[in-house]
């Protein structure tokens, strides 16, 4: 009993003294901005919004919820994308909430067969921690926990804290072909509430896609498709990659992606994914996309423990009336990867 709540304490207590490791989503296509600032305002129309959520380990009691929403501009006339993005976590009992607001730019440079893009972000965040929900050893018996019994643990000075966050990427698109870079969190803020240094590591990730075409269509938009592709992650000691494959036909796009943590874990999850792309431009450009994964757990904290995750996903794409924006990039558009 008491080795059980020892491990619990210790999973409770560790944000806040180790640097943390971001969260990473399984739908990384339905959040274009968090995986890849060089992806803002790469799409087909004027003006495109992004929501995904994510319900990590749903067989816990601890929560372990992420969310991350954008809106970006094709500014096509100055070959640039403009964007906003808010990301938030809640994570373990405690309630470790961060809060993320950044402004995401781009600009593309067009070739006859190729679209390269470079993407600066920066933004804010703020850290919090609801100590109150924190258990401590003296608040602890052999029964278990003790309900009204008040810690004599020191309240640290700091539960909050506000730092600055930068990002940047690259990512070209040359044919059928595309791959992207991206480096995150480039100034290492310091994001401890207890007092010692904890610089938030730099995170690395990379995405490598091709896509073949199965029938034709002559606007890329009713034909059918399959799309290989490969994402990776690495922060600190931490590293991670996703290997799948869609198919996709009309406004429908079907997936199954193998995880692996790049550790000692190896096996982490079996990834099934479905995206219905409703309107599909038939109506004044518009199109409005309904996302929805599930990754059933194959690493050693098995399914039946933990339940799965799920992502749910939705965008919404459009023109503006009057419009003079004809699609950008020579028709190379990296959001038809996905």
């Amino acid at each position: 009993m008491m080795r059980g709540t020892r491990l619990f304490l210790l999973l409770l207590m560790l944000p806040l003294f180790s640097a943390a490791q971001d969260h990473i989503y399984s739908q990384f296509y339905n959040a274009p901005i968090y995986l890849n600032p060089a992806l803002t305002g790469q799409f087909e129309g004027d003006f495109r919004f992004n929501a995904l959520y994510r319900n990590q380990w749903t067989g816990l009691a601890s929560d372990f919820s992420y969310m991350s929403a954008s809106a970006d501009l094709n500014l096509h006339q100055i070959n640039s994308g403009l964007g906003l993005i808010f990301n938030r976590s809640s994570e373990g009992t405690a309630y470790l909430v961060k809060n993320n607001v950044a402004a995401s730019y781009s600009y593309i440079i067009d070739g006859d067969d190729f679209a390269l893009s470079f993407g600066l972000q920066a933004g804010i965040t703020n850290q919090k921690l609801n100590w109150d929900k924190l258990v401590f050893g003296d608040q602890i018996d052999n029964g278990g926990y003790l309900p009204g019994v008040i810690s004599g643990a020191e309240r640290p000075d700091v539960d909050s804290r506000f730092y600055l966050d930068a990002n940047a990427g690259t990512n070209l698109v040359y044919g059928k072909f595309m791959i992207g870079l991206a480096a995150h969190h480039l100034n290492r803020p310091d994001e401890s509430l207890s007092g010692f240094q904890a610089k938030l590591p730099l995170r690395f990730s990379g995405n490598l896609s091709y896509q073949i075409t199965l029938i034709p269509d002559q606007y890329d938009r009713d034909g059918s498709y399959l799309i290989p592709s490969v994402v990776a992650y690495k922060q600190q000691n931490v590293s991670s990659f996703s290997l799948g494959m869609q198919y996709k036909y009309a406004g429908i796009n079907a997936g199954i992606w193998y995880r692996n943590d790049g550790n000692s874990n190896g096996n982490d999850a079996i990834v099934f994914s479905v995206i219905f792309d409703i309107f599909n431009r038939k109506t004044n450009g518009e199109k409005f996309r309904l996302g929805i994964s599930h990754d059933a757990t194959t690493s050693k904290i098995n399914y039946s423990n933990t339940g799965g995750t799920s992502e749910i996903g939705v965008g919404y794409e459009k023109y503006f009336q009057n419009s003079s924006n004809g699609g950008r990039a020579n028709g190379l558009r990296c959001y038809d990867f996905y």
